[in-house]
């Protein structure tokens, strides 16, 4: 069974990326063979379609709802026999996977399409395309246009496989708001050596870019009467922190994982600022406080705590809610913070709690109460043994973000990134405003932190005959209340994507619609039940309507024979 043709066509309209993989096999055995469809993609991607075409016949994907999806293929199919077409692979991708039998001579054409935003951290955006034909390809090719009207910045390609043969396949053209990269290696620049046909194309093709900001109040774009604002502002003064570290030593830590935590831990203290303070408590069934309140960044206190650092040792229980009550109380209770500072609980796990309260919902809502507002709880699990989906409705409850942090060799990487890209908060309580009678579906538009290097994005629809959009965004800096004006000519704008030809028509629609998605899964997550169905029948008919296989839809896949498979959506939280 021979690919003879993989097309992987990737278009970026002002950060929405629109990728095709279509892949082209037939079978040159002279009896029938399996096919196989295997593709990576970006876990913050929606599929939105899926076929493939036998000899000349085409098998469509279906989205259905996903319980309904599910009754007529436990109907088909006894259950249990065949597992989901879709798996999370590890901590950026999922795997999309089908196989078909095919006969002899015949031709399979399988094409998958998925969407997601590119989501800026630490000031850029990243495009990450999975290489992995597992043989050698005759037309191999990927192409990436990129469209952004703001101006390119910069643009660099990077990948985990290239060779200096290799690279001579990669082209890339661009101007001031447009780029094409091209990457198309013969079979010979393919092959691992001469003699063997071994492939060297296994790994990451990273695109990363940044765009060009001018204006203050950040950049809108409309297209068809939805329109986008992105919103980074730069160089702006840094809010002092006032952070405490929540590490947990229970047990399940020993070995690598602690050794892992104590060298992203050292790193971390090297980064904290001079304005800011700090401490930790550490837990097992035990909480320990280092100090009894925050201590500045200075020298010497960076020093003893990376000295404290170097002897964690892990073992007994886990006591979540005593080391959080803790952390919460330490900055109830300290005097003389700096008036404009953030305060964050950095809370790092590996598994569930099983001293103290162990009732999860017990320590949320605790937890809630005890900060009430004032500081954000970011949380992070290590490995797969934690209750992800608690921790992720914790920190979502109390301003923050959750992260899965992977058991492999960088792990301390993982920790270290995470902690720079809350590191730098620039503005708070940032209020971005529309005028209300002439905007529908407006999403998230409130934040209480702006990290630098992020990027806020609000989008929604024009309702009425606007002729000019305004905007206001209010937002607190470290030295000043903001206010920030702009106003947006909407038959100007709409002019702007007229005559580019690679733009798929509707792609402010679809991005509010994918946008709107993620926002609304994510407030579920931390809604009472009766607000969690709301939230989720809105989402669905969302991920209905503009057909994005999502946590609460399915893709149905028929093969000949009229065999049934699922495309599911995998979370975080399983």
């Amino acid at each position: 069974v021979e690919i003879y043709s993989l097309h992987v066509d990737c278009k970026v309209t002002s950060r929405f990326a629109h990728t095709v993989i279509t892949s082209r096999i037939v079978n040159r055995a002279n009896e029938s063979r399996e096919a196989t469809f295997e593709v990576e993609l970006p876990k913050t991607a929606f599929i939105t379609n899926f076929s493939m075409s036998i000899d000349g016949e085409v098998y469509p994907g279906i989205i259905k709802e996903k319980a309904a999806a599910q009754n007529e293929y436990d109907s088909a199919v006894s259950q249990g026999q065949s597992a989901g077409l879709v798996k999370i692979t590890d901590r950026k991708l999922e795997q999309f996977h089908v196989s078909v039998s095919i006969a002899a001579a015949s031709k399979v054409t399988f094409e998958l399409t998925y969407e997601e935003l590119l989501k800026r951290q630490l000031g850029k955006y990243e495009l990450l395309i999975k290489v992995r034909p597992k043989q050698l390809v005759k037309h191999f090719q990927i192409d990436v246009h990129i469209f952004e009207p703001q101006g390119i910045h910069f643009l660099e390609t990077d990948s985990t496989f290239m060779t200096n043969e290799l690279t001579e396949a990669l082209t890339k053209e661009q101007n001031e708001t447009k780029a094409h990269i091209l990457f198309k290696p013969t079979l010979d620049q393919q092959k691992k050596n001469s003699e063997l046909d071994e492939t060297l194309l296994n790994g990451d093709f990273v695109v990363r870019y940044d765009v060009k900001r001018e204006a203050t109040a950040g950049d809108i774009q409309i297209v068809n009467g939805y329109f986008v604002h992105y919103f980074a502002p730069q160089e702006m003064p840094v809010f002092p922190k006032n952070v405490i570290f929540v590490i947990d030593r229970s047990g399940s830590m020993t070995g690598r994982k602690i050794e892992q935590t104590r060298d992203a831990l050292l790193k971390i203290l090297q980064d904290l600022r001079q304005e800011d303070h700090f401490s930790f408590i550490t837990f097992n069934h035990k909480v320990v406080e280092w100090k009894s309140s925050l201590l500045p960044a200075t020298e010497e206190n960076v020093a003893s705590a990376a000295a404290l650092v170097q002897t964690l040792a892990a073992r007994g229980g886990t006591h979540i809610s005593g080391a959080l009550l803790a952390a919460v109380g330490v900055l109830d209770k300290h005097e003389g913070l700096p008036e404009r500072s953030v305060s964050m609980i950095i809370l790092l796990t590996d598994g569930q709690p099983t001293s103290g309260e162990r009732n999860v919902e017990v320590i949320q809502e605790n937890v809630q109460k005890a900060i009430n507002g004032k500081y954000a709880l970011f949380c992070l699990g290590f490995g797969f043994d934690v209750s992800y989906k608690f921790l992720e409705k914790m920190a979502l409850s109390n301003g923050g973000i959750a992260r899965r942090i992977y058991e492999n060799a960088d792990a301390a990487l993982q920790l270290q990134d995470f902690y720079q890209e809350v590191a730098t908060p620039i503005l708070m309580q940032i209020e971005m405003q529309y005028p209300e009678n002439s905007i529908e579906g407006l999403t998230k538009n409130n934040f209480k932190l702006f990290f630098e290097g992020s990027e806020i994005i609000v989008s929604g629809k024009i309702s009425n005959e606007l002729d000019l959009l305004p905007v206001e965004i209010k937002a607190q800096s470290h030295t000043s209340n903001l206010t920030l004006m702009e106003e947006a000519n909407v038959k100007e704008k709409e002019q702007v994507f007229q005559n580019q030809r690679y733009i798929f028509g509707n792609f402010i629609e679809r991005l509010w619609a994918y946008l709107t998605i993620q926002q609304l899964l994510e407030k579920a997550i931390s809604a009472q039940e009766e607000d969690q169905k709301a939230l989720e029948a809105q989402a669905l008919d969302l991920s209905l309507r503009y057909s994005f296989v999502t946590p609460l839809t399915s893709m149905v896949v028929t093969k000949p024979q009229q065999q049934e498979e699922l495309a599911n959506k995998p979370t975080e939280a399983g």
